[in-house]
């Protein structure tokens, strides 16, 4: 009888020695699942993040090409708004008349006419004989004594001055009075 009764806590260890093999084996093979699905979603984050570096280097690359092609359009387009006065000017040099007064003319024609192109592109030419001096737009390269115009304004412009908008193309040099 006593080789019958076994110890209780004896039989318990065996079964669980019997058990714990499967158990493990279940384990492992969760584990194993796991880590496949893991290394599934991070090769497809890996895949994703690539794929988004080459998207954003693609359009980095198109907006630069698209940013040089529009600055050389501009550059174009005013280029070709300006050659009618080159040609008058030309054919300015190539008159060989002897009225000055035509000649004259001519050149005044050709001005207006360039003038009519800034105008166009909103560029305002400034800095007059009795404006107020202003060293935000005006470049004073000489002070004079002028009795005729109050103090810190412009008696001589040696340059005019160009803005486009609120953008100074170019500082207008003046003679100011003291």
């Amino acid at each position: 009888m006593a080789t019958e009764k076994q110890n209780p806590e004896v039989q318990e260890e065996e079964v669980k020695t019997e058990t714990t093999p499967k158990k493990e084996k279940k384990k492992r093979s969760d584990k194993k699942n796991e880590i496949e699905a893991l290394a599934n979603e991070l090769a497809a984050l890996k895949d994703a993040h690539l794929r988004t570096l080459a998207e954003y280097d693609n359009y980095r690359k198109r907006s630069q090409r698209e940013k040089e092609a529009t600055y050389a359009d501009a550059k174009a387009n005013t280029l070709k708004t300006l050659l009618p006065v080159l040609d008058n000017f030309d054919r300015a040099a190539d008159n060989k008349t002897d009225d000055i007064e035509v000649y004259r003319k001519g050149i005044e024609m050709t001005l207006a006419q360039l003038g009519s192109i800034l105008e166009g592109l909103e560029v305002e030419a400034f800095g007059e004989v009795g404006d107020e001096f202003d060293p935000n737009i005006h470049s004073a390269v000489m002070t004079v004594e002028n009795p005729d115009l109050p103090e810190n304004s412009i008696a001589g412009v040696f340059e005019k001055g160009y803005r486009m908008g609120d953008r100074i193309l170019r500082f207008a040099t003046v003679q100011v009075t003291n």
